[in-house]
């Protein structure tokens, strides 16, 4: 892959990929800095990157895993994080991204990450069991239960899954 191609793989993905993590940890700064890092070490790797045809699984999977290493880091340091790295440029959120953000986290870790990834990255039940390394079964009983749970905490009486409106926001 060459510099040009990482580029267009940048400017392509990028958005989408934090909107996608920001979805899944509730947090659109940790998002933002877990997908750069993403970046800086596909550019180390983009060769191997190139060969796999599938680089933005693999962004969204090492952003994904660079968060989880934050939580456990400020778990086990037990400090708040730095307001002074929050940007003062934020937007305010709609009340439709703010009550989906928040059910979101409501959902168990591994409901939360299958239900992102497939009603807002939008891949199908067996990329989403190819990149948790789940079976097929569990990652339909995992949307199954967070649509149900989903419908539950946003007031409706049956989630249909159409994430689209709030996930353009997220």
């Amino acid at each position: 892959m060459d510099e040009g191609e990482f580029d267009e793989l940048y400017a392509s993905s990028y958005a989408r990929l934090t909107s996608q993590l920001y979805a899944m940890v509730g947090n659109r700064d940790e998002a933002e800095e877990c997908v750069q890092e993403a970046f800086a070490r596909a550019w180390q790797h983009r060769a191997k990157l190139e060969r796999s045809g599938r680089a933005e699984a693999w962004l969204r999977t090492t952003a994904y895993r660079l968060a989880v290493s934050r939580w456990r880091r400020v778990l086990l340091a037990r400090r708040s994080p730095d307001r002074a790295l929050t940007p003062s440029h934020v937007t305010e959120p709609s009340d439709e991204r703010l009550a989906l953000v928040t059910a979101l986290r409501e959902l168990p870790e591994s409901q939360r990450r299958v239900v992102v990834l497939h009603y807002i990255a939008d891949l199908t039940v067996a990329d989403v069991a190819r990149e948790t390394g789940l079976a097929d079964g569990t990652v339909k009983g995992y949307l199954s239960r967070g649509r149900a749970t989903l419908a539950g905490l946003l007031g409706q009486d049956e989630f249909s899954g159409d994430l689209e409106e709030g996930a353009s926001n997220v």
